[in-house]
């Protein structure tokens, strides 16, 4: 049997976009606690944040530890891009941007073909934003032309915000062209990179990106715990007292981060440490030219063998991602989801319902620590179990 680079855990196989399958290295960083308020914690935060503008292509901040006093860390920028990393999952990330950055008299416009772009939509208008949505169907990418036309049409637009890889389908949209469309109208841009950034090679410059908002379990291979903002330091700034809540002001938390390197609030320590170590084994595997190396080949072997069962992928394989994959359920009687999944499960795989609003799908992912031995081994457990649901391989279709 060919030997995968997960086999150091007798824990189930994830493919799917996160939480996901994690080294046993990362996991082993947990084993350690950590004071909140410590100068060993402190720079463990500090080299997080610098490394995260770094992958966005936003280049390193200069901290310095004053002697005496309380040993408060100051910060100089030397970019444009600041690192704000907050406490939660990925969605409280996004809020704390959505709730903060656009003013009581501004207006939103979310780009949707998924179920991501909705929520975003939805959080906006809970926090009373005046929000539009621009929908495109689901297995389509946004087109920038057809930015270019709402925000010219539509007056008063002061944000505009896109999911870079749709989770719902795996779909990556071209957010560097509708940055370039954003910019011209001379809207804010917020860009929702939570599961691409780390695999998809971006640079937030060039993309004209002001927000950027990601996740620790994602592409950098982290456990859940926190998320973090990448943002133009103007930008930040613009945001002072603007926030529709405490725990989540996005300028006081950058705020704090400047004044001493701490967390206003209890920081996830364990997962920060996790984390921390899921960036040196990213910097050891090439960067995100490595890891994106790693998971297209296990895109391709996921594809070739799905291929070879007769499922049906759901996208055209140029608007597909190597993130997640979305695949129609068989046509032919007798496949039933939640066997398929619960006889998969058994065996110790884990893949992902569907999330499309009007066909029947399932997901699979192809990130977190999994090489192409391990989507062979998924293949195989698929082909045991069609075979036990009385569907041949190479029939599913």
């Amino acid at each position: 049997m060919k030997k995968t680079i997960s086999t150091m855990t007798t824990d189930k196989l994830l493919f799917t976009p996160g939480p996901l399958t994690t080294s046993a290295t990362v996991k082993s960083a947990m084993l350690h606690d950590a004071g909140s308020r410590d100068r060993e914690f402190l720079r463990t935060v500090r080299d997080i944040r610098r490394r995260l503008l770094e992958i966005g292509g936003a280049g390193a901040f200069a901290c310095q530890v004053e002697i005496g006093g309380a040993g408060a860390f100051a910060c100089q920028p030397i970019r444009d891009y600041e690192c704000v990393l907050m406490q939660g999952s990925g969605t409280f990330a996004i809020e704390s941007v959505i709730s903060s950055a656009i003013p009581r008299d501004g207006k939103l416009l979310v780009l949707v073909n998924g179920a991501y772009g909705r929520r975003i939509a939805q959080m906006a208008r809970v926090h009373g934003i005046e929000t539009e949505t621009l929908d495109t169907p689901e297995n389509r990418k946004i087109a920038p032309e057809g930015v270019a036309e709402r925000l010219a049409a539509s007056r008063g637009i002061t944000h505009a915000a896109v999911i870079h890889c749709e989770t719902t389908t795996g779909i990556v949209n071209p957010v560097e062209a509708i940055g370039a469309a954003v910019e011209r109208a001379g809207a804010v841009y917020i860009v929702d990179a939570m599961s691409s950034f780390g695999a998809i090679p971006l640079d937030l410059a060039a993309a004209r990106i002001d927000f950027l908002i990601s996740s620790a379990n994602k592409c950098i291979e982290g456990v859940p715990g926190f998320a973090f903002v990448l943002a133009r330091r103007g930008r930040l700034l613009e945001a002072k007292g603007r926030a529709r809540t405490l725990s989540l002001d996005l300028h006081a938390q950058w705020a704090g981060f400047e004044s001493d390197g701490q967390f206003r609030f209890t920081p996830p320590t364990h997962a920060l440490l996790a984390f921390h170590q899921a960036l040196l084994e990213l910097d050891a595997e090439g960067g995100v030219e490595g890891r994106a190396a790693r998971y297209r080949a296990n895109h391709a072997a996921l594809m070739r063998g799905m291929a070879e069962m007769g499922f049906e992928a759901y996208l055209a394989p140029e608007d597909q991602s190597y993130i997640i994959s979305t695949f129609r359920y068989p046509a032919r009687a007798g496949f039933r989801f939640e066997e398929f999944y619960s006889r998969l499960s058994e065996l110790g795989f884990i893949i992902y319902p569907g999330k499309l609003t009007e066909e029947l799908c399932f997901r699979v992912g192809t990130i977190g620590r999994l090489s192409p031995a391990d989507i062979e081994a998924l293949l195989a457990a698929m082909r045991r179990v069609l075979e036990e649901m009385g569907m041949a391989a190479g029939s599913a279709a």
